[in-house]
């Protein structure tokens, strides 16, 4: 069998992952679960809590990091051979979006050049020590996931969000599977979009079923990290740019709950 050979980005890569304490990706099985705005509220509920946090957008051809925090007109600048990301508080993002002139026009790339511009993204960035970094992948298990895993190589784990109806719960497995092959950990399963609380008589419909992700998390041994139901602020915060746990009480606390597990399941692999 042939041995690994470490190139010298690797090394460059290595050293710079070990600044980091904690390690970790957001995946869906499929795109509309809401993972960019469960990345972000996680990230952002992470950052009021004191922790100095990373956001890698590795979407290269769907990028929506930037806009879900209000930078999305920023542009990378450089320092000593070195891009220094956007900082939004205790939050250093970077995402090709950044790079973009003209942010309205697709990206057309096959999979070797989105591979190297996920390395580039995390070698070429000044990212400091950080507490918490956090990958917010594209939906599936193609080529963004599978480099991302094959590069960051001691990952805590990933994050699973799903929402309850079964074409989802249907992908989702896949995705714990995808995680499985590759001998990542999952540190838990979010349930999206669980149901929606009537502002007017508190009565709650379950639009998309209930349980399905909590359901699936019991069936396959996982942990269940949460249910977040259908708040109409979390839309709204995430199109002006403001992540809403930073605007409603309610979104706070729901993701209060799931960053205390998240905290404590990476602690424990620490």
């Amino acid at each position: 069998m042939q041995a690994n050979i470490q190139t010298e980005e690797d090394k460059i890569i290595e050293g710079i992952l070990s600044k980091f304490k904690h390690k970790f990706a957001v995946l869906s099985g499929k795109g509309g679960t809401g993972k960019t705005t469960v990345t972000v509220n996680i990230a952002q509920t992470l950052a009021n809590l004191g922790y100095k946090v990373g956001v890698l957008d590795s979407d290269i051809t769907g990028p929506n990091i930037p806009l879900m925090f209000g930078v999305e007109h920023a542009t990378l600048q450089s320092k000593d051979d070195k891009i220094l990301p956007i900082e939004v508080g205790n939050i250093k993002i970077v995402s090709i979006e950044f790079l973009l002139e003209d942010k309205s026009k697709a990206i057309i790339w096959r999979g070797p050049m989105k591979i190297k511009a996920l390395k580039q993204l995390i070698k070429d960035v000044e990212w400091g020590e950080l507490d918490f970094f956090i990958v917010d992948l594209p939906p599936g298990s193609s080529d963004e996931p599978l480099s991302i895993v094959q590069t960051i190589k001691d990952l805590d784990g990933m994050v699973v969000v799903t929402t309850p109806q079964e074409v989802s719960l249907l992908d989702v497995k896949k995705s714990i599977n995808f995680a499985e092959v590759t001998n990542v950990p999952i540190i838990g399963v979010i349930e999206n979009m669980s149901g929606f609380k009537c502002q007017h008589c508190n009565e709650i419909t379950y639009i998309f079923k209930k349980d399905g992700g909590k359901n699936v998390a019991k069936d396959l041994s996982l942990d269940f990290l949460g249910v977040i139901p259908i708040i109409p602020e979390i839309c709204e915060a995430g199109d002006i740019g403001e992540p809403a746990v930073n605007t409603n009480d309610a979104t706070k606390n729901v993701f209060l709950e799931i960053v205390n597990k998240i905290i404590k399941k990476t602690a424990n692999k620490a």
